[in-house]
């Protein structure tokens, strides 16, 4: 009987000296489906999806046109240039309106059409070459490919020694076309 007397009397010493903490620890209830909204300047805003369309399957050699050419000339279809290129005649700098300018020609060696061409000049990068540096001149171009018409830089370059004028780079095909090398002239 002491044993219980015992048991109970320490028992109620202990509710009451629990009872008499000072510290309590608080613990904060979980709150299911509230929302925590951030301050507007750290938001993040939703970034713009890419577009997505059916793109062309192009050959390694394809018609495009230099507008406002008629006759279209055969372009090489290279995804390792970073910028399209073409093979002009009779280059000549100048200055309109304190700008840097270029004149050029434009020579189809298939049909014989030939244009003159006055283009402001976008930039003029250093280009590596197999015998040094080369500086390039940078305009922009209006061409027609298949039913296209595309605005985007060209270098002018001396391609002569090349089979085609034209040289089609990732300026131009990214987001347009993927190119499978076993075909040829398919946008015509």
């Amino acid at each position: 009987m002491a044993n219980i007397l015992f048991k109970t009397t320490l028992a109620a010493a202990l509710l009451i000296a629990g009872g008499c903490q000072t510290r309590q620890e608080i613990r904060p209830a979980i709150v299911p489906g509230v929302e925590v909204r951030m301050p507007e300047s750290k938001v993040s805003k939703p970034q713009p999806q890419p577009v997505k369309r059916q793109l062309k399957v192009i050959g390694a050699v394809e018609p495009v046109y230099f507008l406002p050419m008629k006759s279209p000339f055969l372009s090489r279809i290279d995804t390792g240039a970073e910028t399209s290129s073409i093979d002009t005649d009779n280059h000549r700098l100048f200055e309109r309106d304190g700008e840097k300018w270029v004149a050029f020609d434009l020579v189809n060696r298939e049909s014989g059409e030939r244009h003159h061409f006055e283009k402001k000049i976008k930039r003029q990068p250093k280009v590596k070459r197999i015998n040094g540096r080369e500086e390039r001149i940078v305009v922009v171009m209006d061409i027609k490919m298949g039913d296209e018409i595309i605005k985007e830089q060209f270098s002018l370059a001396e391609r002569d020694r090349f089979n085609y004028q034209g040289l089609i780079g990732r300026n131009i095909l990214t987001g347009r076309a993927i190119v499978d090398t076993s075909l040829a002239n398919t946008l015509r």
